[in-house]
């Protein structure tokens, strides 16, 4: 059974930089893609990063620049660095995996970023 599990968030000042992990197991992950994705209170979950098998990535406009996706096919990881963070940017942040047609989630971790 899949099971991705989330670490790393917490509270930071604005400006300031947060480094996300993600563990997955259960299954071979080298073929598929590992996405961040990110819900604030009152709003709909939204794509942050993602990373193809191949290390391929796509950001949403509102990481570019800021934020940097990586995996591990080895270790079967994925992380988010996320620098010059933002009051916005405060959201549960979600680690998915997904291999047409399935898309696993972890359950979330906190990150709050202060002004």
């Amino acid at each position: 059974q899949v099971r991705l599990v989330e670490s790393g968030g917490g509270v930071v000042q604005a400006g300031g930089s947060l480094r996300l992990s993600c563990a997955a197991s259960g299954s071979t992950f080298s073929s598929g893609t590992f996405g961040w994705y990110r819900q604030a209170p009152g709003k709909q979950r939204e794509m942050v990063a993602l990373i193809s098998t191949v290390g391929t990535s796509t950001y949403a406009d509102s990481g570019k620049g800021r934020f940097t996706i990586s995996r591990d096919n080895a270790k079967n990881t994925v992380a988010l660095q996320m620098n010059s963070l933002k009051p916005e940017d405060t959201a549960v942040y979600y680690c998915a995996f997904t291999r047409h047609p399935t898309t696993y989630w972890g359950q979330g971790t906190q990150v709050t970023v202060s002004s």
